[in-house]
């Protein structure tokens, strides 16, 4: 009985020495198949000259990253001379970066002399992430100069319209050139912001000129006045130079004010005439009416006439021969104009 255990005994222990062994035959099988994976990629960094561990290629793949792209971007880096390492590389790709872009734009910024740290130029990357433009690009930028239009074509205006003190409009354009500058590429203002600044300048330096005429044959001068006012400050470039593409004579808008002007001045002193007249007609439809008021009055005072002489006649201070005497003398003279052609209706009212 004890023999027959000690056999089932026996054989359990073989089994799980079997079991054990299985198991650590698998995970040498799947530490092969994971060394055969870095196996290239780690002698293609070794013989490139960066050199990598194979703990920092297990880490890349434990935390998801393409080892691939890490280290043939490190390769990329330490041939143009830059000691770049994997946990940068792999720093910046689990930020949202693109790692191949950022190499690139330290190599072509290397090659052209500027300088340009590793954190700036991730800076730069993350910074214009969606926008349509790269890192790379402004590296470019900086290297080969770019010329802006002002104003902007897409803004559907052709020229900068300003005007002189004589009231003559001026119309120009404007070509900017400018670089990048790195050191304040992030947070720096846009091209927009130089595209406003230039068309504000070129305005204001029309509108000091005394005469159109000072613009048109010296159009250079815009150009000082406007590089004069630092208009790069805070903005993502450096301006190099400006230079008018184009300039010409508009319209005369200092005449079209003024006849503008004459026009409104002359319906103003018509309102005033007529003000001026409706007053005057008042007043002589009042003058009619006191000339009226004023003729009652006589005619009143001419009907109390009879009315005293017949009060005369009774308290005996009028006599017969004294009414008699008055109405003799207004006949001689009723006859006495009569004689003279003149009829007393009319001469009354002359």
């Amino acid at each position: 009985m004890s023999s027959t255990f000690t056999i089932i005994a026996d054989i359990s222990l073989q089994n799980a020495s079997f079991a054990v062994a299985v198991i650590l035959g698998m995970a040498v099988l799947i530490a092969l198949a994971v060394m055969m994976g870095f196996i290239s990629i780690w002698v293609r960094a070794t013989t490139s000259g960066a050199k990598v561990k194979f703990t920092e290629l297990i880490a890349l793949r434990l935390r998801r990253v393409p080892v691939g792209l890490i280290v043939d971007n490190r390769i990329t880096a330490v041939k143009s001379g830059m000691d770049l390492s994997i946990d940068q590389l792999s720093t910046h790709f689990m930020a949202g970066g693109d790692v191949q872009m950022v190499v690139r734009a330290l190599i072509a910024a290397r090659k052209a002399g500027i300088h340009l740290e590793f954190d700036r130029a991730c800076a730069i990357d993350l910074a214009t992430k969606g926008t349509g433009k790269t890192v790379l690009e402004a590296v470019k930028t900086s290297v080969n100069p770019k010329v802006i239009d002002c104003p902007e074509a897409s803004s559907g205006k052709t020229t900068i319209d300003g005007v002189a003190k004589d009231g003559i409009v001026i119309k120009a354009k404007a070509r900017v050139t400018v670089r990048t500058a790195l050191d304040r590429f992030v947070g720096g203002a846009t091209e927009e912001t130089i595209i406003a600044r230039v068309g504000e300048g070129i305005v204001t330096t029309i509108g000091t000129a005394a005469s159109y005429k000072d613009v048109l044959e010296n159009p250079d001068r815009i150009s000082k006045t406007v590089l004069d006012k630092a208009l790069d400050s805070n903005t993502a470039f450096e301006i190099l130079s400006i230079d008018i593409a184009d300039v010409y004579v508009g319209e005369n808008v200092g005449a079209k004010l003024q006849a503008e002007q004459a026009e409104a001045n002359k319906l103003i002193a018509q309102a005033q005439a007529e003000v001026r007249r409706a007053a005057a007609v008042a007043l002589e439809q009042e003058m009619l009416a006191r000339v009226q008021e004023m003729r009652a009055r006589v005619v009143e005072a001419e009907a109390q006439v009879p009315l005293a002489m017949a009060e005369a006649f009774r308290a005996g201070n009028l006599g017969v021969m004294d009414y008699y005497k008055i109405k003799n003398v207004q006949a001689d003279t009723g006859m006495r104009e009569s004689i003279a052609g003149a009829n007393p209706t009319q001469a009354g009212k002359s």
